[in-house]
């Protein structure tokens, strides 16, 4: 069993919530301000805003140059680290415990008083564009957000990250304050800290730096998007491989059946004794890497199945994943196999919970989605209640011809897929 978990929370007058979870056998702390504003909530015409504005927060702020930023962290030895994703924006640092205040002060400084200095601007986007050209070159990465785009046509969580060409060479600084402000607000925000601290320390420092902001709300109205099951190729004749990617809707992050999705991904291509793993890597030799992913969002959900295969190897490749998913949907699952799969996502998580940054993070997202938090023995038990046909009927109604979405990369030679080859 799990040790109990000492969480504290609290919500400011101006709607900002903060977690704190003590760590006191670690030395070291993990702050992020966590902003409940992704991708998904931007105007097409200004599609990667968010990621821009997390690039160009580091570019210096009313107090501090972008060389000060980096100097003040890296004197204390501090990680000062950011992300955007489809439904938040992130800022973190971790540092030693003697230097939460110091930290803080840098860290609260880039989300409340950036500059978006009109050079700094024009240097930035030249930056993102080249960011795009790389990633447009990464295959791996292609697919997928060739994928995404084709799986939720014309819906913001289709949308890449990090915008278009066309849409990041219209970012200027009107349009960037203008969805600061409406974004950064402090009911839009969560504070989360995990590590050796006390909670009434952050507190202070938390409210020294927001309790004066004003709430406010932006009038966004969000809906959720429609999957479609289309089969598109895209032919790229520099490439040596075919990239495959096979995705059916899946869950919402807080459906009551998340753990038994979990469990069902594991076994299909969750890691290196999983179906495919095991049947299309080792058995067959048709691919490096395959694997299948799950990727949850607030109102809807995603399962895939990625591969790299030579072109003479693609429609068998193809084949293969259809069978994994009939056996799957037929033949069901081994207790065996079930044991398996949950010894490896319970390992995984409780060892991807050993830093103070997984923990500040796990925080985050347990607030933001859930409004609450699950003790690790909690998840646990969850775990341990699937049975092997709560999987095996997953299994059939995820895995059905009609609802499987495909995309092929790759120099194609005028190969075709079709819904022929994927009947499972």
């Amino acid at each position: 069993m799990v040790g109990p978990c000492i969480l504290q929370r609290e919500v400011l007058p101006n709607g900002l919530v903060v977690v704190t979870e003590p760590m006191p056998q670690v030395r070291s702390v993990a702050v992020g301000i966590w902003i409940r504003t992704g991708s998904r909530r931007e105007p097409a015409e200004y599609n990667g805003i968010s990621h821009f504005i997390e690039h160009m927060v580091f570019k210096g702020t009313e107090r501090r140059s972008t060389e000060q930023i980096a100097r003040e962290v890296d004197s204390i030895g501090g990680m000062l680290d950011a992300f955007t994703s489809k439904e938040m924006i992130c800022f973190n640092v971790k540092v030693l415990d003697e230097h939460l205040a110091p930290a803080f002060d840098v860290l609260s400084d880039l989300v409340l008083a950036p500059r978006f200095d009109e050079a700094e601007i024009a240097r930035e986007k030249s930056v993102v564009l080249e960011e795009i050209k790389m990633e447009q070159d990464n295959p791996d990465y292609l697919i997928h957000e060739l994928f995404t785009q084709n799986f939720w046509p014309g819906h913001p969580l289709g949308k890449p990250i990090l915008g278009t060409r066309e849409t990041v060479k219209r970012f200027d600084r009107a349009v960037l304050l203008d969805c600061f402000r409406r974004w950064f607000v402090p009911n839009n925000m969560v504070i989360t800290a995990a590590g050796h601290l006390h909670h009434e320390q952050l507190l202070e420092l938390v409210t020294a730096a927001f309790g004066a902001c004003a709430p406010a709300e932006d009038g966004f109205v969000d809906t959720t998007p429609r999957p479609h099951a289309r089969i598109i190729t895209r032919a790229k004749r520099e490439l040596e491989q075919v990239h495959i990617c096979l995705g059916v809707p899946s869950y919402p992050m807080g459906h009551e059946k998340r753990y038994a999705v979990a469990l069902l991904n594991t076994i299909l291509g969750g890691g290196m004794s999983s179906r495919l793993f095991q049947n299309i890597r080792e058995r067959q030799g048709l691919a490096y890497a395959v694997f299948s992913e799950v990727n949850p969002y607030r109102d809807t959900g995603l399962l895939s199945v990625y591969a790299g295969t030579s072109l003479e190897h693609a429609d068998r490749l193809v084949r293969s994943v259809a069978g994994e998913f009939r056996n799957l949907k037929e033949k069901g699952i081994t207790e065996e196999e079930l044991r398996r799969a949950k010894e490896y996502l319970k390992g995984s998580l409780m060892l991807s919970l050993e830093s103070t940054t997984a923990r500040m993070t796990n925080l985050a997202r347990q607030e933001i989605y859930f409004g609450r938090f699950f003790s690790l023995d909690e998840i646990v038990a969850a775990i341990e209640a699937v049975t092997a046909e709560d999987i095996a009927e997953l299994a059939r109604e995820f895995f059905r011809a009609e609802k499987i979405a495909a995309t092929l990369l790759g120099n194609l030679d005028g190969f075709r897929l079709t819904r022929d080859q994927l009947a499972c």
